[in-house]
């Protein structure tokens, strides 16, 4: 499988995260799969977020962990938004179960590192690694929690694609 690498970025503040999403949300497209991977707290949620409102999802944009699969409509009328918290899933074959319509959704997984490969052509591979040392910015009220997002592309649709 081809892959490239699409971005390394930083992000500090769950505003900067919730920019990412709104960033993001412009490449997205039906047929797109995006796996999201981090730690609790990385800001994999954050960061669909702001996918959502750069989407303009209706309705709250939450973690799905207790119904492992939200699909929000959107206001512009374009493909759905299917955020899954695959978390709590055993496997692929769980997530093959949910049923999604990846080929005209986008969808988001949570969670999902190994569960999709088998699932599309192409999808998005987002990894969120959170520094353990929390700084303080210039600002006293503003906590920096340095987080590095690695976006990289698998299959033809990603490839000459940055961000």
């Amino acid at each position: 499988m081809n892959q490239q690498a699409i971005a390394t970025l930083e992000a500090s503040t769950a505003e900067a995260m919730h920019e990412l999403g709104l960033e993001l949300s412009r490449l997205l497209r039906a047929g797109d799969l995006v796996v999201l991977t981090g730690p609790l707290g990385a800001g994999k949620t954050t960061l669909t977020r702001g996918v959502g409102e750069g989407l303009t999802a209706i309705g709250n944009v939450s973690s799905p962990t207790f119904v492992i699969a939200r699909t929000h409509k959107r206001q512009d009328g374009g493909p759905v938004l299917v955020h899954v918290d695959a978390y709590r899933l055993g496997g692929p074959l769980e997530l093959d179960d949910l049923d999604i319509d990846y080929e005209n959704s986008i969808v988001l997984v949570e969670w999902g590192k190994g569960m999709t490969d088998d699932l599309v052509e192409n999808w998005l591979e987002i990894t969120i690694e959170r520094e353990r040392a929390v700084e303080h910015a210039e600002d006293e009220n503003e906590v920096v929690d340095p987080r590095t997002v690695t976006i990289v592309g698998f299959g033809p649709r990603w490839q000459g694609v940055s961000l």
